[in-house]
C-alpha cells in the first residue's frame, strides 16, 4: 500500500498512534516512518490547544486522555506520545489507564551525560516539562555528575506553528534563549520539545559547530520499532501509509505537514465535544 492521499485510508487497522498538541509530532513521525516505514501511522495534531507548555496538568492529562481514546478507536495498536509536555505530564496517567504500549518522549539527558566532555549540558523545554518528575527522575539517574543547565523558551512552539522556524526574529529568540547557556560552557544542547527540531538550523547557526545538538526522536522510533516486535506487528514488507486527524483547521493543517515533513496522508478533522474528541462530519 502506498502513502497516498486516499480517503480510504482514514481507518488502517493495527497502526501507530501519535499525538502531540501540534505540528512538533512530525518530527518523531518523520523518523517513524523512516525506520519503520511498512507500518500504518495515525497522526493527531491537537492544534485546538497548542501549546501545552502553559496548561494545567489536569487539562493536558484530560487532552491526552481523549485523543489517546480516539486513537484506540481508529486502530492504534500502540501509543506514541509525541509531546515532551504531555509525556511528563500524562505519561503515567495512560500508562495506568490503558491497556496497551504507551511511548513517551523524554530530554535526552542519558546520552548527552555520556557524551560532555565539559560536564556542562543544556535542555531546552517547556516549563511543564521540567516540571514533571519524569525529567527530575532523568537527572537524577543520568547526569549526576554533570550540571544540567534548563531554558524554558516561551514563543518558539508557536512560531514553529505559524511556519517562522528561519524567521530573523525567532533566531534573536534563541540567541536571548542559548547565550547563558553557552556562557556556562555547555558542550551538548538537548531539544526537550519536538517542535524544536525544526529550529535546527537556526539553533545550529547560533551555538556553533562545538555544541551537540541532540534530538531524541531517532531512540523513540528505534523503541517503538521493538514494542511492535514484542507485539509480533515487525512486518518486513509492505509500505504503511500515514493519516493525520488535527482539532484545528484541516488545510491549513495539510499545508503545514507538505513544508515540514512531506510525507503525504488524508487530514481529518475532529471536533472536541466536551473531554472526548470526535470525527467532525
Amino acid at each position: 500500500m502506498s502513502r497516498t492521499e486516499s480517503a480510504s485510508a482514514l481507518h488502517p487497522a493495527q497502526a501507530i498512534g501519535l499525538f502531540d498538541s501540534g505540528v512538533g509530532g512530525l518530527s518523531v513521525l518523520r523518523e517513524i516512518v523512516r525506520q519503520l516505514p511498512q507500518h500504518d501511522v495515525l497522526y493527531f495534531a491537537d492544534t485546538d490547544h497548542v501549546p501545552y507548555g502553559d496548561r494545567e496538568a489536569d487539562e493536558i492529562r484530560s487532552f491526552s486522555a481523549a485523543i489517546t481514546s480516539f486513537l484506540v478507536e481508529q486502530g492504534a495498536r500502540v501509543i506514541v506520545v509525541a509531546c515532551n509536555t504531555a509525556s511528563a505530564v500524562a505519561l503515567y496517567h495512560l500508562r495506568a489507564r490503558f491497556d496497551l504500549p504507551i511511548v513517551g518522549m523524554e530530554p535526552a539527558v542519558k546520552p548527552a551525560a555520556e557524551q560532555t566532555h565539559s560536564q556542562h549540558i543544556g535542555v531546552i523545554a517547556t516549563q511543564a516539562t521540567f516540571q514533571g518528575e519524569l525529567f527530575a527522575r532523568l537527572v537524577e539517574r543520568f547526569a549526576q555528575d554533570a550540571q544540567v543547565h534548563t531554558q524554558v523558551c516561551p514563543g518558539l512552539v508557536e512560531r514553529v506553528e505559524a511556519g517562522l522556524a528561519d524567521d530573523p526574529g525567532t533566531e534573536a529568540l534563541l540567541r536571548e534563549y542559548l547565550t547563558p547557556m553557552l556562557e556556562a560552557g555547555i558542550d551538548s544542547l538537548v531539544l526537550g520539545c519536538t517542535h524544536y527540531p525544526f529550529l535546527r538550523a537556526a539553533i545550529e547557526r547560533v551555538i556553533g559547530p562545538e555544541v551537540t545538538v541532540i534530538d531524541p526522536a531517532p531512540a523513540v522510533a528505534r523503541q517503538t520499532g521493538r514494542v511492535l516486535a514484542r507485539l509480533g506487528e515487525q512486518h518486513e514488507e509492505g509500505t504503511g501509509h500515514v493519516t493525520y486527524f488535527t482539532s484545528g483547521d484541516a488545510v491549513v493543517f495539510q499545508a503545514t505537514v507538505r513544508r515540514l515533513a512531506a510525507i503525504p496522508g488524508p487530514v481529518a478533522p475532529v471536533q472536541w465535544l466536551g473531554e472526548t474528541a470526535r470525527l467532525r462530519a
